[in-house]
């Protein structure tokens, strides 16, 4: 059989090349060698508020994004998060085995909860609901960027507690997936963070469905150096950005792209990462705009119902040794 692996995307937006970069890239790849499931994680972005109408229209591109980047959902179990409703029992009962401690020294909530000044408690048990979504599948990899290693090691302290109490190997253990040449992809504005589909900046970020002219302004305007050198440093993390960007869509290594920039300034180098980010975002929208004709919202539609039928009868089970485990009184 083989191992499973699981993964999620919140709809917050349009994805960014950092999100394809960083996972869907990979995602495609491995599709044949797991048994994977791909949700749209749309319980965890109501974390912060959002507009319910464009919510419903993010969740049903970032399938569509899914799709056009060529996840195949004849190979994937592709499902909406919401839809399986044993997420948010699971979670619920796994906030009865994690402690606030735990929950307290996670980066990511120490990081957001100072940009809001009402702190909701979603945020704060971000990491219990993820720690469902893992657990319920008997996940074996979870793929997972520096940022999220955290929430996969509290999902294990977690299962091993549960466990524990329980005296019972209900949950099995997940490993991160560490996928070789991963690019992290940064901010065009500021090197040294994350590119965000969330910034507030948009001329930060670079969208799948952003066309060539929006591509090549981006990163014209992208942050650099006044050294006008292109070289792998730590010192000129603008440049190292988009050297990353530009090698991990063009392949080539650090010296080749060193080399064939010798001598070239910034306005020439920009202008050629542009291109050949528009060459790989080229096809993804073609086949997103497909996707958007009236006589394709059937299939869409039957793709999240077909995933999330497969997805809820795995959960049922799940969830149905973790009532008996507790205690619960069968219907």
């Amino acid at each position: 059989m083989k191992k499973q692996i699981l993964s999620g995307i919140q709809p917050s937006g349009i994805l960014t090349l950092g999100n394809y970069l960083g996972a869907l890239r990979n995602w495609v790849k491995i599709q044949n060698d797991y048994d994977c499931k791909f949700f749209v994680a749309d319980l965890h972005s109501i974390t912060v508020d959002q507009d319910p109408e464009q919510l419903r229209k993010n969740i049903k591109s970032v399938i569509m994004q899914y799709l056009a980047c060529g996840l195949d959902p004849e190979k994937n179990t592709i499902f909406i998060q919401s839809h399986v409703h044993e997420h948010a029992e699971l979670g619920w009962i796994l906030n009865c085995s994690t402690y606030m401690g735990e929950l307290s020294r996670m980066t990511q909530f120490k990081d957001k909860s100072k940009k809001q000044e009402n702190v909701k408690v979603g945020l704060f048990d971000y990491p219990v609901l993820m720690a469902a979504d893992i657990l319920l599948y008997d996940a074996d990899f979870v793929p997972v960027g520096q940022d999220q290693k955290q929430h996969l090691e509290i999902a294990r302290d977690i299962a091993k507690r549960f466990n524990s109490t329980y005296k019972k190997e209900i949950f099995k253990l997940p490993e991160g997936y560490i996928t070789e040449n991963t690019a992290k992809i940064m901010s065009l504005q500021e090197p040294t963070k994350k590119m965000s589909k969330s910034d507030e900046n948009k001329e930060a970020t670079i969208f799948l469905l952003d066309d060539r002219a929006t591509v090549l302004k981006k990163v014209k305007k992208a942050v650099t150096d006044s050294e006008n050198v292109i070289k792998y440093s730590e010192e000129k993390p603008g440049i190292k950005n988009l050297m990353n960007i530009y090698s991990a869509v063009t392949d080539k290594t650090y010296s080749q792209i060193e080399e064939e920039f010798k001598g070239i300034g910034y306005g020439k180098f920009k202008e050629d990462v542009a291109s050949a980010i528009s060459d790989i975002l080229d096809p993804i929208q073609e086949k997103y705009n497909q996707m958007l004709l009236p006589e394709n919202d059937e299939y869409i539609k039957n793709i999240c119902k077909k995933g999330a039928d497969v997805a809820q009868k795995i959960a049922q089970e799940k969830l149905k040794e973790v009532y008996e485990a507790v205690g619960f009184v069968t219907k």
